[in-house]
């Protein structure tokens, strides 16, 4: 004998089959939310629905699709045939699938991240069941939702093919920079371009990190300061005080770079990357402190700014301040010219004097975390 839920729906089938369309979409709903309401549905009720299903889905108007796709996109019962018939529509109707937890293979998933339409990428990027290939995919689309979306999706783990693709796009957006950094999972030596963003704690890990790599694998540093260089770095902090954009350009220059890091020097108002790249081109932390003065902005009138300016400068050798400067930056070594190595004999180069540094800055944490003002 039929069951009860069986008998209901052949009399929807009736009245669906009688009525017009809008009937034939209540109808259809209504079936789903009967078979939905019980535990263990039947089979033979699970078959007679996508009987139904079958029929009437093609027809359906998007507004109702939606509704249905909706509900039945997680639903562990749903019968194969019906999503099927709803992806057939396409559009808005798959995206709603997406999102709602239609299964989806590996393969199906990577397929829509790289060749799907923008809308089913979008409901795409918040499923935990993400590939890390599908999120370098994703990432790849260069979308703003799609990247909030990704970066919020915490039930994934970002590869670093994906935040090599963020991170970077991040430090022109600000919410999705607050975004990256506000996920505890990710690594620091990965953050480093979103220094100037990030909370005290995540800078200080982001120091510890490229400290890390510089000990492992040192970059080619600038010779020791000589009289020359001396008289560099006083012209440079004459042309700061003279003309904030001239003290910028050349700075830049000294470094090795373009206009287009003068620009992100002067838009810094932290002072923190010209701070950094200060160090890096071999200056003192009192020299560097003459140019961060001479800017005459509210940075150089701020006693306690320049206090923790000086106390960062302090902490970091030149190789570790150029590794920092280059990702704030965003720039390779390769574009910038290679500064000459420093001569083995310069006692600034030796391990004892970065270990000392590196154990004096840890001593100065407190003191740091005051004067520097992380944010949260």
């Amino acid at each position: 004998m039929p069951s009860k839920i069986a008998a209901d729906l052949a009399q929807l089938a009736r009245l669906a089959s009688d009525g017009g369309p809008d009937l034939r979409h209540v109808a259809l709903r209504v079936k789903a939310d009967l078979l939905m309401s019980t535990a263990n549905p039947p089979p033979a009720d699970i078959a007679v629905f996508r009987d139904m299903a079958a029929a009437l889905i093609p027809g359906l108007d998007e507004a109702s699709a939606l509704v249905l796709a909706r509900r039945l996109a997680g639903w562990p019962a749903v019968p194969p045939e019906v999503l099927c018939a709803l992806r057939a529509h396409g559009g808005a109707v798959f995206a709603m699938l997406i999102r709602h937890g239609m299964p989806l293979a590996p393969a199906e998933i990577e397929e829509i991240a790289a060749d799907g339409n923008l809308d089913a990428r979008r409901a795409l990027a918040a499923r935990p069941d993400l590939t890390a290939a599908a999120c370098a995919l994703l990432a790849g689309a260069d979308d703003d939702l799609i990247d909030q979306t990704l970066v919020a999706n915490t039930a994934v783990e970002l590869p670093r093919a994906a935040l090599d693709l963020l991170v970077p796009r991040a430090t022109g957006r600000p919410a999705l920079g607050a975004a990256i950094l506000g996920r505890v999972d990710l690594p620091a030596n990965a953050l480093t371009p979103l220094f100037l963003q990030a909370s005290l704690a995540r800078r200080l890990a982001m120091v510890d990190a490229t400290a890390a790599i510089e000990g492992v694998s040192p970059a080619p540093r600038r010779p020791a300061a000589s009289a020359a260089s001396a008289e560099e770095l006083t012209e440079l902090a004459a042309a700061a005080m003279t003309d904030q954009a001239e003290g910028f350009a050349r700075l830049a220059a000294l470094f090795g770079a373009g206009p287009a890091f003068a620009e992100r020097l002067a838009q810094d108002q932290t002072r923190q990357l010209s701070a950094l790249t200060l160090i890096a081109c071999g200056a003192s932390p009192e020299a560097a402190t003459r140019f961060l003065i001479g800017l005459g902005d509210d940075t150089a009138r701020s006693v306690n700014r320049i206090y923790g300016l000086v106390e960062l400068m302090r902490m970091l050798t030149p190789g570790v301040a150029r590794r920092l400067a280059l990702q704030i930056g965003g720039l390779s070594e390769e574009e910038t010219q290679r500064p000459a190595l420093q001569p083995a004999m310069d006692p600034s180069g030796t391990p004892a004097r970065a270990s000392g540094e590196r154990a004096a800055a840890r001593s100065a944490g407190p003191e740091i975390s005051r004067r520097l003002g992380g944010r949260g």
